[in-house]
């Protein structure tokens, strides 16, 4: 059984998007940000990778032709997906101009990685993230709330 990468006390159930460090919880991910130990994984170069199968209109994309093996462990399940989307409280945060614009940046950046750890030095942003993590892990953040 493998031990968080951070703590070495848990479980992890969490995979850092840039290193791939596996960590058990939002302390341990912060922790892991601030101790600058991450050090992003360059990605294979595409033109050497083997290519994506293309999908025709009447075959639409399911989430298993975006990940790997190894990613598909990390894969939120469609029924916690479909609570995000139903979230008062993500909608009420998504009416902000502000994290609408970081999240494109995000979106958009080439180095997705270094987007996302700037982008979670804005407040908002980090609002955003752990109410989506509350969403999908909710014991996990309400233990890490309550300084468990």
């Amino acid at each position: 059984m493998q031990l968080c990468g951070v703590c070495s006390e848990h479980v992890p159930k969490y995979r850092c998007p840039a290193c791939r460090i596996r960590y058990c919880s939002v302390s341990c991910f912060k922790r892991h940000k601030d101790d600058d130990s991450c050090h992003p994984i360059k990605e294979p170069d595409p033109a050497s990778s083997t290519p994506t199968p293309v999908r025709s209109a009447e075959q639409p994309w399911v989430v298993e032709d975006l990940l790997d093996e190894d990613s598909q462990t990390d894969k939120v399940p469609l029924q916690k997906l479909q609570q995000l989307g139903d979230s008062e409280a993500l909608k009420d945060l998504l009416r902000n101009p502000h994290l609408r614009q970081l999240m494109m940046a995000v979106d958009s950046a080439g180095d997705k990685a270094k987007a996302m750890k700037d982008a979670m030095q804005e407040p908002l942003f980090v609002e955003f993230a752990d109410q989506c993590l509350k969403i999908i892990e909710p014991t996990q953040i309400d233990s890490v709330d309550d300084g468990y």
